[in-house]
């Protein structure tokens, strides 16, 4: 079973279990490590649980990081990796939706029956081999169930974010959520709000970057949570496109078509382009001659933004994202764009993804994908220097000439990269030549 676990991982978590026990103390492996392993998966990382508390972990080991002492948890540096060491515990009390106002150590029975999922609530004994599994996880492993170890309502009352943590194990391993977990899902779904936006945000990329993430939006709406979290997404639902363009049916409808033909595993940047693309339709949908949605992608680049800002992703990954919806109409003119403006198109950031969401967008809809393949013959045809060549002059060459920063300033360094991607321009002397015949003339001082 062990098989399963990075060698280097492995033998630091078996030095913690056989030096804990070393000590008189009980320790074994838990939790997701131990789900993974029976699942046949890949482990990511083992936590550990002992009976020995805090203060008796931080005598046995030389380096530790107390990153939960008051619930009962130490950090355990070892070669290079970090392991989570956890004293059996009994949780008392929530109030925060989250965390627990005070915890009690236990038996390694009451720290099984406190976890979140049956299938998470399994403890395997390294040295011996051996399973102990208080709550039929095993068993629900073997049904490809998700079902709340003891009372759900309980649960998701303790700890709201196991809602959405019951959705992304469903869509991460392919299990289905049983019936009394699933109701009292919809029953807390409001309380979501509780939890910070950091851990919802964290869980959300995991479920739409998950094998499936269509059937991860299927739940969310179905639970009640995508409204919470997500009330621009569910807004989609029932706004009409022109079916000549959209015969798959409403945007909604058109966004989740997107993330199951992408087949999952995405890119989570890429994930939320597909999941945001157009969420700018419904604010501006318009029937003329026919249904309209004029300026869906730079009011739904705003939305992005907005909605990035509110699940608190890094700058830079709010930047990718925004790109991806802002340009996502870009593919339509693409075989009338002038070269300087095409090639500029080919080396947006991230293009690969540009690219991969616009094939979706299509295949999704009318599935015509003739300017998807255009971009792709594009690619090979031009060599990377073509597409983005060293500049011919620089700013420093400008201010030489007596030209000062501003706007003509721009705009002369603009044109003649465009004449160079164009090949009208090829070397530093003719581009200097041209900056002197055409703008020399203007005013350029203060």
């Amino acid at each position: 079973m062990l098989k399963t676990i990075p060698e280097h991982e492995i033998k630091g978590a078996l030095y913690i279990v056989e030096t804990l026990r070393e000590h008189g103390f009980k320790a074994m492996f838990a939790g997701g490590a131990v789900r993974d392993m029976l699942l046949g998966r890949p482990v990511r990382d083992i936590d550990i649980v002992t009976s020995a508390v805090p203060e008796e972990v931080e005598a046995v080991f030389p380096r530790t990081v107390a990153v939960g002492k008051a619930f009962g948890v130490i950090m355990v540096l070892h070669e290079g990796n970090d392991y989570e060491v956890a004293t059996f515990r009994t949780d008392l009390g929530y109030v925060d939706g989250r965390r627990p106002v005070e915890v009690r150590y236990g038996g390694e029975r009451d720290d099984a029956l406190r976890r979140d999922f049956t299938i998470n609530s399994l403890f395997y004994d390294p040295s011996e081999g051996l399973v102990t599994d208080y709550a039929e996880g095993r068993k629900d492993l073997e049904a490809r169930l998700i079902r709340a170890v003891g009372d759900p309502e309980v649960r998701f009352q303790e700890d709201k974010l196991r809602m959405l943590r019951a959705v992304r194990f469903a869509v991460e391993l392919g299990f289905k959520i049983d019936e009394p977990t699933a109701e009292a899902i919809k029953n807390h779904a409001p309380e979501i709000l509780l939890v910070s936006w950091e851990r919802i945000r964290d869980e959300l990329l995991k479920i739409f970057s998950s094998p499936s993430p269509h059937r991860g939006l299927d739940l969310l709406h179905e639970f009640g949570l995508l409204e919470k979290v997500l009330p621009e997404i569910t807004a989609m639902i029932g706004v009409e496109q022109p079916p000549q363009f959209h015969p798959e049916g409403d945007v909604y409808t058109h966004t989740r078509l997107m993330l199951e033909i992408s087949g999952g595993n995405l890119d989570p940047v890429l994930a939320m382009g597909i999941l945001l693309h157009d969420v700018g339709k419904p604010p501006v949908f318009k029937v003329r001659e026919r249904i309209r949605f004029d300026g869906h992608a730079e009011v739904g680049a705003e939305m992005a933004e907005q909605i990035c800002e509110r699940l608190r992703l890094p700058s830079h990954e709010t930047r990718r994202i925004v790109s991806l919806v802002r340009a996502h109409l870009r593919f339509i003119p693409v075989k009338q764009m002038k070269e300087s403006t095409l090639k500029r198109f080919l080396r947006l950031e991230d293009f690969d993804l540009h690219l991969e969401l616009h094939r979706l967008d299509c295949l999704a809809s009318h599935k015509d994908l003739t300017n998807h393949q255009f971009c792709e013959k594009m690619l090979q045809k031009y060599s990377r220097e073509e597409v983005r060549p060293d500049p011919l002059i620089k700013g420093r060459d400008l201010v030489e000439m007596g030209f000062k920063p501003g706007p003509l300033f721009s705009e002369i360094l603009e044109k003649v990269e465009d004449l160079q991607l164009e090949e009208k321009l090829e070397d530093r002397e003719q581009a200097l030549d041209y900056v002197r015949r055409n703008f020399f003339e203007e005013d350029f001082s203060d």
